[in-house]
């Protein structure tokens, strides 16, 4: 038994954490490819490594993915300082780098210096598709305002697809549940976020995030554009990337008189509050929800026209949605029969609370817009 428990903590020293193991760059100039502080980590890798998110085999694992920052151009090496041998009763180590190669496309760079020689490159990369939208957000670290655009793209557009399958790769970090699209299906959007910046005098991009869009039929002609996939890479978090994109998808959807409305799949609870701030930001602009008929209360008027010039569908109970997905139909009837009043009124209550809480802080983001 002592034995076993001394193989057992011996066996444990091989145990690595895979969101800790993995890191992430987008590399602008060489220096980053050693600088630690341009590195940052998944928020999850159960979808490659399992729900516990180890790996092992290994002690001091570095899975290392770097990025040009524009072209997306891929470094993939795995580092390690130990490994199990025979000597563990014929352990085998986890088959981390095979897990990788299975999500990365093929091309990537296993020596730095083919990287850098690629990375020398980046001056050649230009955003693809059709300009929709530029605006600037002032940087403190740099001390001055910087410059992005949100580019509409075809998947037909040369280098398009190649690019895609290099980008959607950090879906599997940082979003739970994610998956790959077919890009073949024409009804998708692709919507891209870059940065603009300058190198030794040339002006270079830098991919900064993106958002896919698919085009549902409505009978007799019209479209429901959902949201399905939308990341701003970790670096450009909490910048305002992701309300400036999602405002310019909505503006572009609105002026199309074939939109029914818009809707997004599946929305995470971080999307629901980016989206409740950014229709409130764009209701503003309307005549209904002036200043003037904004005293006098909501009125039907307010959403009628809410629903005809930005596209907004109807939404549903929260709460009940939420149940609908976790429940079968009669598991649903019968918890909702089964509630007491003195109950419900505790649901409706906290409900009431929770949207008081979503109303004040849209309308102080909305003041510090």
């Amino acid at each position: 038994m002592a034995a076993m428990n001394d193989m057992e903590k011996k066996l444990a020293e091989y145990k690595c954490d895979t969101n800790e193991a993995v890191c992430l760059k987008l590399v602008r100039f060489p220096e980053d490819i050693e600088d630690e502080s341009t590195t940052f980590h998944p928020e999850y890798s159960h979808q490659l490594y399992g729900d516990d998110e180890v790996a092992f085999g290994y002690k001091g694992l570095q899975i290392q993915l770097y990025y040009s920052a524009g072209n997306l151009s891929t470094l993939f090496k795995v580092k390690y300082t130990a490994r199990v041998t025979d000597k563990f009763d014929c352990v085998e180590p986890d088959d981390v780098e095979g897990k990788i190669r299975e999500i990365i496309p093929a091309g990537f760079c296993c020596n730095t210096d083919d990287f850098i020689s690629l990375l020398e490159k980046e001056a050649n990369f230009k955003p693809f598709g059709s300009l929709l939208h530029t605006y600037k957000v002032h940087n403190v670290e740099a001390g001055e305002d910087l410059t992005y655009q949100i580019h509409k793209v075809d998947v037909l557009c040369p280098g398009f697809r190649e690019y895609h399958e290099r980008l959607q790769t950090f879906l599997m970090w940082f979003i739970e549940t994610a998956s790959f699209i077919d890009v073949d299906d024409d009804r998708w959007d692709f919507f891209l976020v870059f940065e603009k910046y300058n190198k030794d005098g040339e002006t270079l991009y830098a991919t900064v995030g993106y958002m896919t869009v698919y085009n549902y039929y409505v009978y007799p002609d019209k479209t429901r554009p959902r949201v399905s996939q939308m990341l701003i890479l970790p670096p450009f978090q909490g910048e305002g990337h992701g309300a400036q994109l999602l405002e310019t998808v909505h503006r572009y959807y609105c002026t199309s008189a074939k939109v029914q409305d818009i809707t997004a799949e599946d929305p995470s609870e971080n999307y629901v509050k980016l989206r409740d701030f950014v229709l409130v930001k764009l209701c503003l602009t309307l005549p209904s929800f002036s200043s003037e008929k904004l005293s006098e209360g909501f009125s039907e008027e307010m959403a009628s026209e809410a629903r005809e010039k930005l596209k907004i569908n109807k939404k549903n109970q929260r709460e009940l949605t939420k149940m609908r997905k976790c429940l079968r139909p009669e598991e649903l009837a019968s918890h909702i029969s089964q509630m007491d009043t003195r109950l419900q009124h505790e649901e409706l209550e906290k409900s009431y609370q929770d949207v008081l809480a979503e109303y004040r802080r849209v309308l102080e983001r909305l003041a510090q817009a």
